[in-house]
């Protein structure tokens, strides 16, 4: 991920919202900001067509909201991460249909979380990223490399399921019904 730490203090949750809540490109881990590369073309044109195939689906089915563009997310209280996730899904049993979508960053864990690898991505950064999802509740972390057009789905205390091109991706406990082939994401 190659990020840069650009505070020596560190933050608490509300000190970050304050401070960076209107950035893009930034996190809070372990109470230190850290900036990323902008990202290429490539990455938003797989996060744009995560959001149609898999926000199209909930939205189309009436199962949740789908949110992109580094929607914050509190992974840790102590100490303190907020996580910028390229997607993530709340379905509308964590907030109820009727719920504004909050001004700050999502005050509950989404069912589902997608991140898609950046040429600058390194491995253990992105592991790290996706243990921390998982000890946050959220139920899926899905990590897709455009690099390889493959992605790995992560489950809790479950090894990664690893995907290619021709391989269809289902999400059974968080999406039922929701299914499309891999290389869906990279057409």
């Amino acid at each position: 991920m190659n990020t840069t730490a650009t505070t020596t203090d560190l933050l608490t949750y509300d000190e970050f919202v304050r401070r960076h809540g209107d950035e893009k490109l930034v996190d809070l881990v372990n109470g230190r900001v850290e900036r990323y590369p902008m990202p290429h073309a490539e990455h938003g044109y797989v996060i744009n067509n995560v959001a149609v195939l898999i926000g199209g689906f909930a939205k189309a089915n009436g199962r949740g909201r789908g949110f992109t563009c580094d929607a914050f997310i509190r992974t840790k209280i102590d100490p303190p991460c907020c996580r910028g996730a390229d997607f993530c899904f709340v379905s509308y049993t964590r907030m109820s249909k009727e719920q504004r979508v909050p001004a700050g960053p999502i005050v509950v864990a989404p069912e589902l979380v997608v991140e898609v690898r950046s040429p600058t991505d390194r491995s253990g950064a992105v592991n790290e990223k996706v243990d921390e999802y998982l000890a946050a509740g959220i139920g899926v972390v899905v990590v897709i490399d455009p690099e390889t057009e493959s992605l790995a789905v992560h489950r809790k205390d479950e090894l990664p399921i690893r995907m290619h091109n021709g391989d269809e991706l289902t999400l059974p406990d968080v999406l039922p019904g929701f299914a499309v082939q891999v290389k869906a994401f990279f057409e």
